[in-house]
């Protein structure tokens, strides 16, 4: 009998401890990760934008702006594992902690709208049709939203190939499924979220480029009317060349895409999540890692932007374009890619803006709680065989002595 109730005694603790840290690292973790993180408060002066604390620094233009803040949540590189290249396990693992982030970050925090900035999928710039479907119901299941919230997507290099790989039928594919053009404005409360699909800024002349950068010029042109005429009243004269222009709120646009414009390398770049040491005096290469040095200044040209936020290298970085224009790289959503994923909180009005900065729980510390949960059940069963040992060696003693006894 006490055999019996030691086993199911030490049964019970390893289902217990089992199930605990199973509960805890696949479900529990990323509530109290994420509780720690809060929509900045927007300032009204002028200031930088400090996105590895708490809080970020204000940002924008003067004057005053006491309209109810846009809550934007930003994502990049998600990079859904494809049938090709893509284990079941890592895609079950790495899709598992994305739709755990995703959803508890909705529940918590409750953001207006969400961009994720490219290369949702890994393979779609190879992918069949029905393995492109499955890798996209897949996208929708892990990215549910309520509508309340209103996801935007934006083209990356893997979803539709680099610039030598990039076709019609992968674009129109890809501006299908999210239903809208890779190329467009999104106003909210008066703020002009401006997307680049800054795949096809090659500046070659191809087919797709050619269009994309006419819709960039026809975008630059009614942001520009729309500047004009509020800081002339909409008087004739000054509207004339805007006749058939759509207006827009008169602010500059904050700009979103997947390429970063151009910058050497990431050596200026610091914080946690920034790229490795080794890695940040590597050069970048124009037209790979980050736009090349025309296209770059031709959107800032074009544009003013008062922000810009990118993705692509998988590592954060803020960078100062022509001592005037921000620049944040949003580092990589997705475990794959990086110990530490992170997104970006942002509370913009029309005149300024606050960011800051939220990261995921570290996988290095997920595996570390299931080792040392390994290590516990292991010294546990130890113990267990140990002391049943002792006990059978007690049972024969005594058994041994009563016979002798007879």
């Amino acid at each position: 009998m006490p055999r019996f109730g030691a086993t199911w005694t030490v049964t019970l603790l390893l289902v217990v401890v089992l199930g605990g840290t199973f509960l805890f690292c696949e479900y529990l973790i990323y509530f109290p990760t994420i509780f720690q993180c809060s929509w900045p408060v927007v300032s009204h002066g002028r200031g930088g934008n400090d996105v590895d604390g708490p809080r970020g620094g204000g940002g924008g233009g003067g004057g005053g702006d006491a309209s109810e803040p846009v809550r934007a949540m930003v994502l990049s590189d998600t990079h859904l594992l494809g049938a090709v290249g893509g284990h079941w396990f890592d895609k079950l693992r790495r899709e598992w902690q994305m739709e755990r982030a995703f959803q508890t970050a909705l529940w918590l925090l409750k953001p207006e709208i969400v961009f994720i900035l490219g290369d949702i999928f890994d393979e779609g710039k190879w992918s069949s049709q029905k393995h492109w479907e499955d890798d996209v119901r897949r996208f929708h299941r892990m990215f549910r939203h309520s509508p309340d919230t209103e996801l935007v997507v934006l083209v990356g290099n893997h979803d539709i190939g680099f610039h030598y790989e990039m076709d019609w039928f992968k674009l129109q594919r890809f501006e299908k499924v999210f239903n809208a053009s890779s190329t467009r404005i999104v106003t909210k409360k008066g703020v002009n979220f401006l997307l680049v699909n800054s795949v096809a800024l090659h500046g070659d002349g191809c087919p797709i480029c050619q269009s994309v950068e006419k819709e960039l010029l026809r975008l630059s042109k009614d942001l520009n009317c729309s500047l004009q005429s509020s800081q002339t009243g909409g008087s004739s004269s000054s509207t004339d060349s805007c006749d058939g222009a759509q207006m827009y709120p008169p602010t500059p646009p904050i700009m979103l895409q997947h390429y970063p414009l151009y910058r050497v390398s990431d050596a200026s770049c610091t914080g946690q999540d920034a790229a490795p040491a080794e890695e940040r005096h590597l050069l970048f290469r124009e037209k790979y890692d980050v736009l090349s040095k025309e296209a770059s200044q031709r959107l800032l040209q074009w544009f003013r932007p008062r922000l810009i936020l990118s993705g692509h290298t998988h590592s954060g970085c803020e960078v100062l374009h022509e001592n005037k224009y921000v620049e944040i790289s949003v580092p990589s959503f997705s475990w794959r890619n990086r110990n530490n994923p992170s997104f970006i909180l942002a509370s913009v009005t029309s005149q300024h803006h606050s960011l800051s900065k939220c990261f995921l729980p570290e996988e290095s510390t997920v595996i570390g709680v299931y080792c040392s949960a390994g290590a516990c059940l292991l010294l546990l069963l130890l113990l267990h065989c140990l002391c049943l040992k002792g006990l059978l060696q007690c049972l024969s003693l005594c058994l041994l002595g009563k016979h002798k006894s007879l």
